[in-house]
């Protein structure tokens, strides 16, 4: 299996055992926790007003456990897209490639057809994404004409 290394107290010349290093999980950093609390605090004043404002207070919630959440898993099994409410493995098995989306989004394509969205991941994280996969996944190349040089990008 690709990603095994041999045992710490592994002799020369006796059967090594190897041990299959653990799946790479791909979060939101705990920083953008960090607006989600100036975000309650703001809400608490409004919230405060009315009983039935309270309920203001469940958007923080929901935010927070979306950042907690939402992610990608790669293991020996495929990779699973995890989301607020749910969570869809392809295995290694069904799975074509990756696409970049237009402002750098990351889709599995599966052998199907069909696009899995990856939550969290963008094009920068391409090779970390491709290493974790242990060679499954290729880093796709950009299609020819698609980027310009940087003298002729527009600027905002």
């Amino acid at each position: 299996m690709v990603g095994r290394c041999p045992s710490p107290g592994a002799r020369p010349g006796v059967a090594a055992s190897f041990r299959v290093p653990p799946p790479a999980r791909f979060r939101m950093g705990r920083t953008a926790l960090l607006p989600v609390v100036v975000l309650a605090v703001c809400v608490v004043p409004t919230a405060a007003a009315s009983p039935w404002l309270l309920l203001l207070l469940l958007v923080p919630v929901a935010v927070a456990a979306w950042v907690l959440r939402a992610g990608v898993d790669v293991g020996e099994d495929g990779v699973t897209a995890r989301s607020l409410v749910g969570s869809r493995t392809v295995p290694w098995s069904e799975t074509a490639g990756l696409r970049v989306g237009e402002r750098g989004a990351l889709w599995l394509v599966t052998t199907r057809g069909t696009e899995i969205r990856l939550p969290v991941l963008r094009s920068r994280d391409l090779p970390r994404l491709a290493a974790a996969s242990g060679g499954r996944l290729e880093v796709p190349l950009p299609r020819p004409g698609s980027a310009r040089p940087l003298s002729t990008r527009r600027r905002r």
